[in-house]
């Protein structure tokens, strides 16, 4: 299996209350709602968007992932209200090692709904179905352990 066979076309997923699929120019907004909030961004690698136009260069990115059939990730429509609440993706995959390790970013405002694991059960699924995977695993960016309230005296 090549990653090609998988990102040459990102298919939708859906869930009760989510929909999985490909990120838009349209969701600039919603990117930028989430993206741009200190608390959301403690765990990711990057940083708060500044502006409107961070976000617009960030799925221009993504869309260029989908082009090339690269590693990109599926936008969280809530089905409710149709807004993007973030992003769930294979962050790395190692299809001959059958392994893949997967990622999220999520609206503070959408926080403790179960919507994570929700989504990142589709993905998981979907991981061992379609991309043959044994091994799935989620890292915790180190930021996370730099914390004080993770350290315990």
């Amino acid at each position: 299996m090549k990653i090609e066979d998988i990102y040459n076309d990102l298919p939708t997923l859906e869930t009760e209350r989510l929909k999985l699929r490909k990120i838009t120019f349209d969701d600039a907004q919603d990117v930028f709602n989430y993206a741009s909030e200190p608390d959301v961004l403690k765990f990711v690698p990057w940083e708060a968007h500044q502006s409107i136009e961070d976000s617009y260069h960030f799925i221009n990115y993504i869309l260029k992932q989908y082009e090339e059939a690269k590693l990109a990730p599926w936008a969280m429509e809530f089905k409710q209200n149709k807004k993007v609440i973030g992003t769930m993706d294979f962050v790395a995959w190692f299809p001959r090692r059958f392994r893949a390790e997967i990622g999220f970013i999520l609206s503070k405002e959408y926080w403790g709904m179960g919507l994570v694991v929700e989504a990142a059960t589709k993905v998981i699924q979907f991981g061992f179905e379609k991309m043959e995977l044994n091994k799935i695993e989620a890292l915790v960016w180190w930021r996370m352990f730099n914390r004080k309230e993770f350290c315990k005296n």
